[in-house]
């Protein structure tokens, strides 16, 4: 499989839902914060983090993880 790098120069900002419940008409998971529903994308990482300080939002910075390339060739699949 082959992942694109889309979107991979983005920095979000997401919101943890603090008290999920369950929906008694439905019986979906829902919340009354609607914070959970928003998810805020910025240029940089330090964008991110002055737009939380700012707004005294807590948050946690989450680095992105280096992607391991490994070079195969189509006749691999084949071979034993």
């Amino acid at each position: 499989m082959q992942s694109g790098l889309k979107k991979f120069d983005k920095w979000v900002l997401e919101f943890i839902t603090e008290d999920p419940g369950k929906n008694p008409l439905m019986g979906w998971e829902s919340s009354y914060d609607t914070y959970s529903e928003l998810n805020l994308e910025f240029k940089s990482k330090d964008l991110a983090i002055e737009y939380a300080k700012k707004n005294n939002i807590l948050f946690e910075v989450i680095e992105p993880q280096k992607r391991k390339i490994t070079k195969k060739s189509y006749a691999d699949n084949f071979i034993k």
